[in-house]
């Protein structure tokens, strides 16, 4: 279980400070979890936070009972944190498969590789021995990503828009993902997003705006509440109904 107590986070903005966080207050510990609301709202700061990029004024990071807010991403990671970022991180030089073995931390075979692969939409022989560079597209760098967090097997990984660049056979290609990873690593999965077909998988949604938790519970409770009320600011309203 991740806990969050009084969490707080600001930075200096044109000579000002601007609180981006303030006082979140969350116990996790469903299996899969989707924190949505409009941009701006802190919802990138809080995961960055999580995995240890970077760090809250004040408050407390608990995963499963030991204090983790002072780690490193490094020490995080080691404590079974994954984190994709929105845009995928490029490595000159490294091979899908070479960026899938540090992923897994062992020698997998090329077949252990490519089912990681396949699992989210890439044909394997095309892409293992890609290397991890400029050639690659958004949404194929994103998919390799994900693949990596899957080949980790972390108890807690998060996903920090995992759509973005993601065509339309591999966005649902991507909720099928989403939905079998907790039965394979029998971790937690947390999801930034905005798109309702992964609002709709969710066994919890967090709602935050302007850096507080504005609502929070199951699917069945959040989604009406999601879609009617005010406080569901129009950008993210906007992006649902353009849901591919």
């Amino acid at each position: 279980m991740l806990e969050l107590q009084n969490i707080c986070y600001q930075i200096n903005d044109e000579s000002r400070d601007k609180e981006i966080l303030r006082n979140i207050n969350l116990k996790i510990d469903e299996h899969l979890i989707v924190i949505t609301g409009p941009n701006g709202g802190g919802k990138s700061t809080l995961a960055k936070m999580i995995a240890g990029i970077i760090k809250p004024l004040s408050g407390k990071i608990i995963l499963d009972g030991e204090d983790i807010t002072e780690l490193s991403v490094t020490q995080k990671a080691k404590k079974g944190i994954s984190f994709a970022f929105q845009q995928p991180v490029r490595f000159k030089g490294l091979t899908v498969i070479d960026m899938i073995r540090l992923a897994a931390g062992k020698d997998i075979t090329i077949p252990e590789a490519c089912s990681y692969l396949s699992e989210v939409g890439l044909c394997a022989k095309d892409y293992i021995n890609r290397e991890i560079n400029a050639s690659l597209s958004g949404g194929e760098a994103k998919r390799i990503e994900i693949a990596m967090v899957l080949a980790r097997g972390t108890k807690f990984s998060i996903f920090d828009e995992p759509e973005a660049g993601i065509d339309l056979w591999s966005f649902q290609n991507l909720i099928q993902v989403f939905e079998n990873m907790y039965k394979k690593i029998k971790g937690q999965v947390l999801i930034i997003s905005h798109q309702e077909r992964i609002l709709n998988i969710a066994d919890r949604i967090i709602v935050l705006a302007d850096g507080q938790v504005i609502d929070e519970g199951n699917r069945e409770k959040v989604m009406p509440r999601l879609i009617k009320s005010d406080i569901a600011c129009p950008t993210l309203l906007e992006k649902m109904k353009q849901e591919v």
